[in-house]
């Protein structure tokens, strides 16, 4: 019997680039502008075209947050953190893409964006545990003078626009975004501006986990033409200024000012270190409720 050999042909394949795209109320629109940017790595590599978002897209962003915004702050705390934990998961099983996406965006070795990403992963989990705790904390009883029940309780402030950190493109984001959805809060991101593909890959995971759409809803573009709307909009109700330099800050922070919006100013922050709650109670309000026990006895016990 002859022998034969099966021979297969090898084809050069051409490249698939990934389209990046915002994520707003569920969806990954193109900015309704269709404007892009060019991103590149830290030696001036291209890497992608990035939306350029406009303030029409901010617009959108808000009207989607605010209508995520009811059920998200109704959700059960448990609830938040079952899905805020089920991010966690999706994370860990695309871990290579975004250790790729740390490393160019910031200029890392694999071995240091694993690392990056790793930490990103467990400051998911961590906040993902805080979101039952974290009434019993800063809420509780209070000791009056007279018959009444005084209890305080913490409420989610609304919509928060959220300026994601402009050098730590994962880890940092993570670190602002997270503690404003565990809380109740709904959210608009604003991606870094030089580095924004990790936020944006982001928005693909929220997708396909159980984060309601709108309740995350994710910009890229310049950081001051999408933040100036969003500090002068009166259907935002705060805003954390973690990626604005100290001008742009000064000037959105005036701007935040005509609907007396809860405001967070920019602050030197090592997101590696264990956070506190500080970023949870910042968007935080407290409702405290009165209530009759009855009439005070003899022994000046009540009922």
């Amino acid at each position: 019997m002859s022998e034969k050999t099966e021979k297969t042909e090898r084809f050069d394949r051409l490249s698939v680039f990934k389209t990046y795209k915002l994520y707003v109320g569920g969806k990954f629109p193109r900015s309704e502008s269709g404007r892009v940017y060019e991103v590149t790595d830290s030696k001036g590599k291209w890497l992608a075209n990035a939306p350029q978002s406009s303030r029409k897209d901010a617009r959108d962003a808000v009207v989607a947050a605010r209508k995520a915004f009811g059920g998200w702050a109704g959700a059960t705390a448990y609830n938040r953190g079952q899905i805020l934990y089920r991010v966690a998961e999706m994370l860990e099983g695309r871990k290579e893409q975004f250790v790729r996406e740390v490393a160019d965006a910031e200029g890392l070795s694999k071995a240091k964006a694993a690392a990056v990403v790793d930490a990103t992963i467990d400051r998911w989990v961590w906040y993902a545990g805080w979101t039952d705790k974290i009434a019993q904390v800063i809420g509780g009883a209070n000791p009056v003078a007279g018959p009444f029940f005084n209890l305080s309780s913490p409420e989610p402030t609304g919509v928060v626009a959220v300026l994601a950190p402009q050098e730590s493109s994962f880890l940092g984001l993570v670190s602002v975004l997270a503690p404003v959805i565990a809380t109740g809060n709904t959210a608009v991101v604003v991606a870094s501006e030089k580095a924004p593909l990790p936020a944006l890959s982001l928005g693909e995971v929220l997708a396909t986990s159980d984060v309601p759409g709108g309740v995350v809803n994710v910009l890229s573009g310049r950081t001051a033409e999408i933040a100036t709307p969003l500090a002068a909009h009166q259907d935002v109700n705060a805003i954390d200024l973690a990626g604005a330099d100290e001008e742009l800050a000064k000037e959105l922070e005036i701007a935040a000012a005509d609907n007396l919006k809860r405001v967070l100013r920019p602050q030197a922050v090592d997101y590696a270190a264990t956070p506190g709650i500080d970023r949870m109670t910042a968007f935080l309000e407290t409702k405290t409720v009165w209530h009759p026990t009855g009439s005070l006895g003899a022994s000046g016990s009540s009922y």
